[in-house]
């Protein structure tokens, strides 16, 4: 391991301290422990949570990443700027990346799968490595043109450190611990699990080529993203719940938008997919 840096076996390396920032945030979730407690800290800790899981799920990935419907552009940038606070690197960069997953994905190129790369490396190891650094501006070509989204991409750091500062500016040190430290950290593990267990543990009610699967209690976590085998069967659907009983709150709250033409053109999984499900389950 040389200094500062430490060199997996198949020649990944993760660099130790620009990792810090992240353990450091993990790290402060402890505080709470040492801290009074009030209600408004847990209240304020759960709606961040939810609001930008939100963001991450029909922004980063239904929109961003599979154009799955429209929206205008300042809705466009509302989203790429709530969903960048969630501190998962810039829009781009998420959606590139998980373009490419999908090209590749349980391949050796893909970026983090579980089956070829293990666990850990999937779940964050391939995040705090240096060398998925740069946007695949090749990938992200359609929302590359967009000036204030290429800033907010460069930038991705001003939204979580703002958040982190107005979390301390209202309540101080509990609120900062809460608000920021404890629902970012709950958010990042409940989003990686998509990449980690999602291809390891569930149903797999679709043939595809990569091990996705289908997850009840992953799917409740992440407000929809753990029927993982349905979405990566028709990735172009805003609904990854594709019958009534499983549970989609991203396509739920997106339909909501709809109704307000916030966001239109939402698209699902045609008949022959539904029935084609049916038949074979």
């Amino acid at each position: 391991m040389a200094f500062g840096v430490m060199t997996l076996k198949n020649g990944d390396r993760i660099p130790l301290m620009r990792s810090i920032p992240f353990f450091v945030v993990h790290a402060a979730c402890f505080a709470a422990f040492f801290l009074k407690f009030h209600w408004s800290y847990l209240v304020v800790c759960l709606a961040l949570y939810y609001v930008r899981m939100f963001f991450v799920t029909a922004g980063y990935h239904r929109y961003f990443s599979h154009r799955s419907f429209k929206t205008s552009r300042a809705f466009q940038f509302i989203m790429a700027l709530v969903a960048t606070s969630s501190t998962q690197k810039g829009v781009l960069w998420w959606a590139a990346n998980h373009r490419h997953h999908h090209r590749y994905s349980d391949t050796d190129e893909d970026l983090h799968s579980p089956t070829l790369r293990g666990f850990l490396w999937s779940h964050i190891g391939w995040i705090l490595s240096d060398r998925y650094n740069e946007t695949r501006v090749d990938l992200i070509k359609d929302f590359h043109k967009y000036p204030e989204l290429r800033w907010l991409n460069k930038y991705h750091m001003v939204p979580p450190v703002a958040l982190g500062v107005l979390m301390f500016l209202i309540g101080g040190w509990g609120m900062l611990v809460w608000g920021y430290c404890l629902s970012t950290v709950i958010l990042w593990h409940s989003s990686f699990t998509i990449n980690s267990l999602s291809h390891v543990f569930g149903r797999q009610r679709y043939q595809t080529t990569d091990t996705s699967k289908n997850n009840a209690l992953l799917a409740l976590v992440t407000m929809g993203e753990g029927w993982h085998n349905n979405h990566h069967h028709y990735m172009a659907s805003a609904r990854q719940g594709f019958f009534w009983w499983e549970v989609d709150l991203t396509f739920y709250v997106l339909k909501i938008l709809s109704w307000f033409r916030i966001v239109w053109d939402l698209r699902e999984p045609p008949s022959h997919v539904l029935l084609g499900a049916e038949a074979s389950s």
